[in-house]
């Protein structure tokens, strides 16, 4: 039999991508509610012991609820929020965290999907740290800008709606250095120290450009550009969704496009590099909406079923 998946919450920026993209495969049945009965308590927690993959796209506080109500143990969640994300007893959803990690995804009954700019954030420096090219305590600072829709319908209605002119170029928000994401990139990068995060939001619909700048003088001694980047090559060389630009290759880049992955479940990492004054610069660039949201949940999902998506 065809294997039932449910999303919980497929009105939503997210969900409605992932429920699109799966009513066009035929490996699988997806089960839908109709939009009167959506947020029917009754009828979501029956879909919910009912399929064989739940994939959560709630707020928060919903998607613990929603996880609380499944009683079917044979029922497997991912869940898309950032309820989870910090939680031992959910296996992260980022399948090139680690060797191993796509393993661990495929057994686990609980799958917490990463966020949007952990996505980035740790594919560049979990690899580094454990090579110990990156001290856990180095103190870390990250800049990143997403498209609008990262504010989900909210950033959507303000720069499509009817005051779109009014809506700004950029906005820096996250000043209270507070992010929820911070806990998130710590524990999954392997910091000890708990980093800076400056993200923001640009005039554009979707994309990412995530950037971490790096004094080699602050390494270990014999660390530098190239064998950062060797270090990320190998890492992902075999990585069907990650791309490590060539030095050369990034060498002769003028500028960043966030937009570059739009539409898909690719990122790609770079390493850019002043030798003279010993900085380097870590850049990731992919789609918020597809690797940071609903391409990373429909891999952890293929992943889950056994299906060559993943």
């Amino acid at each position: 039999m065809k294997p039932v998946v449910f999303v919980d919450g497929d009105r939503g920026t997210t969900g409605l991508q992932i429920a699109a993209q799966l009513q066009q495969r035929s490996e699988l049945l997806l089960l839908t509610l109709p939009p009167e009965r959506a947020k029917d308590p009754r009828w979501r927690a029956d879909a919910l012991n009912r399929c064989d993959v739940a994939v959560l796209c709630l707020p928060d506080d919903a998607a613990r609820d929603a996880a609380a109500m499944v009683e079917n143990p044979a029922v497997r969640i991912i869940d898309a929020s950032s309820a989870h994300r910090t939680d031992a007893a959910w296996v992260y959803g980022l399948p090139e965290l680690c060797v191993g990690q796509p393993e661990r995804i495929a057994a686990a009954r609980r799958i917490s999907n990463p966020g949007c700019y952990p996505t980035g954030a740790v594919a560049l420096l979990r690899p580094l740290v454990d090579a110990g090219l990156l001290p856990r305590d180095h103190p870390m600072t990250i800049h990143a800008v997403s498209g609008y829709s990262g504010r989900g319908r909210a950033g959507v209605e303000a720069h499509e709606g009817a005051d779109a002119a009014a809506a700004p170029p950029l906005q820096v928000y996250g000043l209270g250095l507070a992010h929820k994401h911070v806990s998130e990139i710590q524990q999954h990068a392997g910091l000890d120290t708990r980093p800076f995060f400056v993200p923001a939001y640009g005039n554009y619909r979707q994309g990412i450009v995530l950037t971490i700048p790096l004094h080699l003088r602050l390494l270990p001694a014999g660390t530098g550009a190239e064998r950062l980047h060797e270090c990320l090559h190998a890492r992902y060389a075999s990585a069907r969704h990650v791309h490590v630009l060539g030095m050369a290759e990034a060498a002769a880049l003028e500028h960043l496009d966030p937009r570059l992955h739009n539409g898909s479940n690719r990122m790609s990492l770079a390493v850019f590099a002043n030798q003279r004054h010993g900085q380097v610069l870590l850049a990731a660039v992919f789609d918020n909406l597809g690797k940071g949201a609903s391409g990373a949940a429909l891999q952890n999902l293929d992943l889950v079923l056994g299906l060559a998506g993943a």
